[in-house]
């Protein structure tokens, strides 16, 4: 069995490009593509596609419709604010303790992963 792949980024996130034509442009990410490790930032990669009309209804217009493409995860970095800045930075895990309880009402022991981030250490 194959191991499942992880990425620390998430969708949602505050990224900036570190590498490429976009290189320093900021964005959130829309959509997380693991099996690929990939991402699609708003606004990064924009590629132009040419369409062709649709028969049915009338529906679809043909035209140049531009939208994101995705870009490897290397090379994009999560943004953090520290300390009224913006700043990148990785991401880390740290695995914190809590309590949890049964639907009888006792409770037990156990670790909930929490991303950090390895600059300021705080978590994301």
């Amino acid at each position: 069995m194959a191991k499942k792949k992880t990425i620390s980024i998430k969708k949602g996130d505050q990224v900036k490009v570190i590498a490429g034509n976009d290189k320093g442009v900021e964005g959130k990410v829309i959509d997380v593509l693991t099996e690929a490790d990939r991402v699609i930032v708003e606004g990064v990669n924009r590629v132009k596609r040419h369409t062709r009309a649709g028969q049915e209804g009338g529906a679809s217009t043909g035209g140049i419709i531009t939208s994101e493409a995705p870009i490897h995860v290397s090379n994009v970095m999560l943004v953090v604010d520290a300390d009224g800045d913006k700043t990148t930075t990785r991401v880390g895990y740290r695995r914190d303790g809590v309590t949890k309880s049964r639907p009888d009402g006792t409770t037990y022991g156990a670790h909930r992963s929490v991303r950090v981030a390895t600059k300021t250490g705080k978590e994301i």
